[in-house]
């Protein structure tokens, strides 16, 4: 079960792909030679120290013993020289102690560390998540005080969003901060599914809770953003008393077993606003849109880490005669369905890690492009990519584990091969951060009308100029080029409809709202291989778009139905036609 750092894809991907290059000007730091230093250095690491501990964490995983969870074994060690070899630092602002390189490459980092240990990983990316959000709406002396130290990676950082009666409906949370009189607030409450909640990793955890004050409106206009230490600290960082707060309980889990996943209870703890009163939805937007993109690429991950055991597996294991040679025993990997399967595997990691990447450098070019109509232009792209980056590259996780289960056959089905952990690790992953189908409802509710509709215009103009360069290049990209026209096509009509439905019949557009993300997606990882094809047409990459062309985007148009269909079917049926009692 060793992992291989796809360090040379990652590097294609960001150079002919996700146009990295594009933010040369904004990030001169990150030339050729940096971005090939840091991603070896990464992949070095996830592949030496964070692997090898994937395997015991599912086993043992995170306990809670006499109040304190105590990390899977080797976790605290790897975490302090995480920390140390400074790869929280990455993206961070200089003032604040970081090396200010660019965020795609921090995506194209934790996409190594996921895979390496989809576990492990999400302590890093909760904190990076922490640092997005003080630092767009934290306090001058929030920032001095907190940011160097989760920047640095002493401290690490958690979201508190979710409680039991309100699960993604956080208009019904009822964690109530009360004024102390102080200029601070007494924070009261239970929170659910607190990723990385306590552990014994790190000196300090900064809790980000969303809540209430007494006299707040009710729903979502009430909700207001605070920070609540595990340890209190003074005005220099040095360490206090213990917050009056604690853990209640760990959940118990499908996979990732070795994150501790908490149940977090207020008790009167000390806190201190973030940002403005009312606006903590708003505030926490900016760090769950952060996580969202990183969630993405931690299904770009996972599938990674299960295609590479599928690769392995059928190249050790023999099975049956070969359909090409005739030899008996064969090779797994030489019966053709089983290279189908690997080869189609491939391709959608490809797709999905330029979708991902993609969406990460229209991040930077947010706020980092030189003229503000550049900045404006790349930030409804990164808005549109999102919602995709994150639920489609996730599906696909699933997907590409689970297929990495059927290669390996019964032995898949057996925990000790290990196959079977990718596939329970990938199943979190379409449902954190905003399940699938609410990143399906933004996509059609809040991004599809940007700028007037502008952003969707903008991509399938895209689109459409890389299919017209596919035509042009023709010979064997031919084929490919017929396909993803269809699909384009067919996205261009599923757009159309539901553009006018939403405006005059909602629950029309609602009930196709998962499947336009999906044709979307597919249309959008043909995209991302096409751009590959076309700067290397040859050899695998041709190989991976023509194949994908064949077994996902040849569906695209009969997609097309599951999205206008509408919802009238769905209005009739009745819980007691159902089955319900």
């Amino acid at each position: 079960m060793t992992y291989r750092a796809p360090v040379r894809d990652l590097a294609f991907a960001l150079k002919h792909v996700a146009g990295f290059d594009r933010l040369a000007t904004a990030f001169p730091e990150a030339d050729a030679d940096t971005v090939s230093a840091v991603l070896e250095a990464a992949g070095a690491f996830a592949s030496e120290v964070l692997a090898p501990l994937n395997r015991g964490g599912d086993l043992v995983g995170a306990k809670l013993e006499n109040g304190v969870v105590r990390t899977a074994p080797g976790f605290a060690d790897a975490y302090h020289r995480f920390a140390q070899d400074g790869w929280t630092s990455l993206a961070a602002a200089p003032e604040h102690g970081g090396q200010g390189l660019p965020k795609t490459l921090e995506v194209a980092v934790l996409e190594m560390v996921q895979a390496a240990n989809m576990a492990f990983g999400l302590c890093p990316m909760l904190s990076l998540g922490a640092i997005e959000a003080l630092t767009h709406h934290g306090s001058d002396r929030q920032k001095s005080l907190y940011l160097p130290r989760l920047v640095s990676g002493e401290w690490t950082g958690t979201m508190n969003l979710t409680e039991p009666q309100a699960g993604s409906d956080l208009g019904a949370l009822t964690t109530m901060a009360t004024p102390d009189g102080n200029g601070g607030y007494s924070l009261s409450g239970q929170k659910i599914f607190i990723t990385w909640g306590d552990h014994d990793a790190a000196d300090n955890i900064l809790h980000l809770v969303l809540a209430r004050t007494p006299d707040a409106p009710p729903g979502v206009k009430g909700i207001s953003l605070f920070l609540a230490p595990k340890v209190l600290v003074d005005e220099a960082g040095g360490p206090g008393a213990a917050n009056a707060l604690r853990v209640g309980g760990l959940e118990h889990k499908l996979g990732i077993h070795g994150s501790p996943t908490c149940v977090m209870l207020y008790e009167g703890a000390k806190a201190e606003l973030v940002g403005q009163l009312g606006q903590g939805l708003a505030h926490m937007f900016t760090m769950m849109n952060a996580a969202r993109l990183q969630v993405g690429a931690q299904g770009t991950a996972i599938a990674e880490r299960a295609y590479q055991q599928a690769l392995d597996f059928s190249l050790e294991r023999t099975q049956g005669r070969s359909a090409w040679t005739g030899a008996h025993p064969s090779r797994l990997y030489d019966h053709p369905d089983i290279r189908r399967t690997l080869v189609l595997m491939k391709a959608k990691i490809e797709a999905a890690r330029g979708i991902c990447l993609s969406t990460a450098v229209a991040a930077d070019l947010s706020t980092h492009a030189a003229t503000e109509e550049e900045r404006a232009t790349a930030k409804l792209r990164e808005e549109l990519l999102t919602p995709i980056a994150k639920a489609w590259s996730t599906d696909v996780g699933v997907e590409v584990a689970s297929q990495g289960v059927q290669v390996h056959g019964g032995m898949g089905f057996i925990e000790e091969t290990g196959a079977a952990q990718h596939y329970r690790d990938a199943r979190i992953a379409p449902i954190y951060e905003g399940a699938n189908g609410i990143q399906a409802i933004d996509l059609i509710g809040r991004k599809l009308p940007l700028s007037e509709g502008q952003a969707i215009a903008d991509l399938m103009d895209d689109m459409r100029d890389t299919q017209e360069a596919l035509e042009a290049a023709g010979g064997a990209l031919g084929g490919f080029a017929l396909r993803f026209k269809a699909a384009l096509d067919a996205a261009g009509s599923a757009t159309a409809w539901l553009i006018e439905r939403r405006a005059r019949a909602m629950p029309d557009a609602l009930s196709g709202a998962t499947a336009y993300l999906k044709l979307l997606g597919d249309t959008v990882g043909g995209w991302m291989l096409a751009k590959g094809a076309l700067a290397e047409p040859e050899g695998l990459r041709l190989t991976l778009a023509r194949v994908y062309g064949e077994a996902v985007l040849a569906s695209v148009p009969g997609q097309l139905a599951a999205v206008t269909t509408g919802a009238a079917d769905l209005e009739a049926v009745t819980p007691d036609m159902l089955g319900a009692h």
